[in-house]
């Protein structure tokens, strides 16, 4: 059974008087590739942050590697080894999308660590091949269509060599042909040892990448699921789309 990587424990985030999450607790293991659902407003966006040092809990723990990462800053969780992406990721208007992801090997444990890789370990250019970015790499990076700019960012995460990499809706903006394309690369990614947590919209990515789905509804987990029990889950189809058995067809 593989380690677990990941563990949240009893997280309650309000704003105001409005409970965004509720005793959120799970876990994930370090091979895993785990979903992140719910409607709209359900608090998976706060969860996210609170997981990755971008907002504070005001309850519970988040555990990375057996470790405590409560009231560390982002760059000090990504240090150790878990990384993010965002919805609407921002670029840099005077660096080329190579040089983007060149930089982006410095952003877990600073220059020095950087600069002693060799030069067999500068993975650069593969990824610049293997997102489909090759043609664009000369290019300023805040010139990219809002998907080339979503695939630079995971790629520029993966620079990082993280143990746990989360995406935010990672195929929203991206060409649908190259979505089958991403979950074979997410796939190899995952084979080579990093644990994967995904929030997305997209139904037919989830079924086709995650092992494993968390639902989150009005702030709590209403479920823990592979994709293909999702559409017979009563309490996650009334929470996502009602109780209409046409619609159930969406989560199938």
């Amino acid at each position: 059974m593989a380690e677990t990587i990941l563990k949240t424990e009893h997280i309650a985030k309000a704003f105001g008087a409005h409970q965004v999450l509720a005793d959120v607790g799970f876990q994930i293991g370090s091979d895993e590739i785990i979903g992140l659902l719910g409607p709209n407003g359900s608090g998976k966006s706060t969860l996210l942050n609170l997981i990755s040092g971008f907002g504070g809990a005001d309850a519970g723990d988040v555990t990375f590697l057996g470790s405590s990462i409560v009231g560390l800053a982002p760059h000090q969780i990504a240090q150790r080894g878990l990384v993010r992406t965002f919805q609407l990721p921002s670029m840099p208007h005077r660096m080329t999308v190579r040089e983007v992801l060149r930089a982006g090997s410095r952003e877990r444990a600073g220059l020095l660590d950087a600069f002693r890789r060799d030069a067999g370990e500068d993975n650069a250019e593969e990824l610049l091949e293997q997102f489909a970015l090759k043609s664009v790499a000369h290019q300023p990076a805040s010139s990219l269509s809002g998907g080339q700019k979503k695939l630079l960012s995971i790629a520029v995460a993966l620079r990082t060599h993280p143990k746990l990499l989360c995406l935010d809706e990672p195929t929203a903006g991206v060409h649908p042909l190259l979505r089958g394309h991403m979950v074979d690369l997410l796939k190899a990614i995952n084979r080579r040892g990093v644990a994967l947590l995904v929030v997305e919209h997209d139904m037919h990515f989830i079924h086709e990448l995650c092992q494993r789905c968390i639902v989150l509804d009005r702030g709590s987990i209403i479920a823990g699921c592979a994709p293909c029990e999702l559409a017979q889950n009563e309490r996650v189809v009334e929470a996502y789309l009602g109780k209409s058995l046409e619609r159930q067809k969406v989560l199938a």
